[in-house]
């Protein structure tokens, strides 16, 4: 699955790309949904993820999301109140299901920047 920032900009760098990574890890131990892999990029974040049957992706995509919005504005940006009208993540996300393509999947997610970079 991949996860926007808002309006695509290139935030996700620095310190914030190691806070999001602890807080997306975070998020989804509390749902018992195993990381596989995962990647951020500058202005999005790439995910391979178990979800166990009793969640419905667009459930924890919402949870995902709206957690981790809130995480993040808190410990980065340092507001305690007052989350109306802020938002770091772009409305929808992109899902695909794995079957046999599982290891070519986790590749790409794995060496997306260096990809990225070569075109």
């Amino acid at each position: 699955m991949v996860i926007v920032s808002k309006y695509r900009k290139k935030v996700l760098y620095g310190c914030l790309r190691g806070e999001v990574e602890k807080i997306i890890c975070q998020l989804c131990r509390q749902k018992e949904v195993e990381l596989i892999e995962g990647h951020a990029m500058p202005d999005h974040i790439h995910l391979v993820l178990s979800v166990p049957p009793k969640y419905s992706i667009a459930m924890l995509l919402g949870y995902l999301k709206g957690k981790s919005a809130i995480q993040i504005h808190r410990k980065v940006h340092g507001i305690k109140q007052g989350f109306t009208g802020r938002h770091f993540w772009l409305r929808g996300y992109c899902v695909s299901t794995i079957g046999l393509d599982e290891e070519m999947i986790r590749a790409y997610v794995r060496d997306q920047e260096h990809q990225d970079k070569q075109e």
